[in-house]
């Protein structure tokens, strides 16, 4: 397994001036002692074989530090109650008891408990950083049906199997409740910021999409001429008092659980630009 991912290997969105066309002006903030969450339930999918998830995020702590509570894990989005069987998520796990941070990729693939991981762990809690799920099962080469990406570096996955060719999701993405920030039964809740997170329905989109490299440091760029689909979104966290706002325009608003209006903040990708 390879090292840790820092500064060092990745350049992220760092606050520096004259390097950004478009700005990310906040954040929420996700409290595992509140179970902040965001909750939606889906309607009929545009696609169940195309679709890609696209966020910043900056981490308040480690799995490790929270290791000893129900779960060591913190997961950023799951349908149904996460690891249950039924569903699928995307969460930071610690890897066996060697506390290596990784992130997995639960239920994608072709069976229930098919679990793909990152080979890099993850450290920084310093910055935010860019993540990319590009799925397409319409690719001929497996390992291109699911990537994943950090600030436009492809990460390698191992540990379980990448779905077949033309094969149909349902475990994510269908007319079913789907979670931000927790399980959908309120553990393994995430502890941290999220910022502009974006889900295009149909269309599996590059990391350059999104964001793009200036100066040697990867920036945001503006979405919102994508397209997002039925069940896409576009949470740009810009009302303090109603985060699940959907700015995509197809009003897919979440529920938003256990946020106060001062769990939206200024700190964000481009924050200090």
């Amino acid at each position: 397994m390879s090292g840790p991912l820092g500064a060092s290997q990745y350049m992220y969105s760092s606050g520096s001036s004259g390097v950004y066309s478009h700005q990310i002006e906040q954040s929420a903030r996700f409290d595992r002692d509140d179970n902040s969450r965001l909750t939606r339930t889906f309607g009929t999918p545009s696609s169940d074989q195309k679709f890609t998830l696209s966020f910043w995020l900056k981490r308040a702590q480690s799995c490790e530090q929270i290791d000893g509570e129900t779960g060591d894990a913190m997961i950023i989005m799951c349908k149904a109650n996460g690891v249950d069987g039924s569903g699928a998520a995307i969460y930071f796990s610690n890897y066996r008891t060697n506390f290596i941070e990784v992130i997995d990729l639960y239920g994608f693939g072709v069976n229930a408990g098919n679990t793909m991981t990152t080979d890099n762990s993850f450290r920084d809690h310093a910055a935010f950083n860019h993540f990319v799920f590009q799925y397409d099962t319409t690719q001929s080469t497996d390992s291109d049906r699911q990537r994943f990406y950090l600030n436009g570096n492809q990460l390698n996955l191992s540990g379980g199997t990448h779905p077949n060719q033309n094969s149909n999701l349902s475990r994510f993405n269908d007319a079913s409740a789907h979670t931000i920030g927790s399980a959908g039964a309120g553990n393994n809740s995430f502890d941290g910021y999220i910022a502009e997170m974006v889900f295009t329905d149909g269309q599996s989109y590059a990391p350059t999409n999104f964001a793009q490299s200036s100066n040697g440091v990867w920036v945001p760029k503006d979405p919102s001429g994508l397209t997002f689909g039925n069940n896409g979104f576009y949470l740009k966290f810009e009302n303090a008092s109603d985060l699940g706002n959907d700015s995509s325009g197809n009003d897919n608003d979440f529920t938003a659980s256990g946020f106060g209006t001062d769990h939206q903040v200024l700190d964000s990708p481009t924050f200090g630009s």
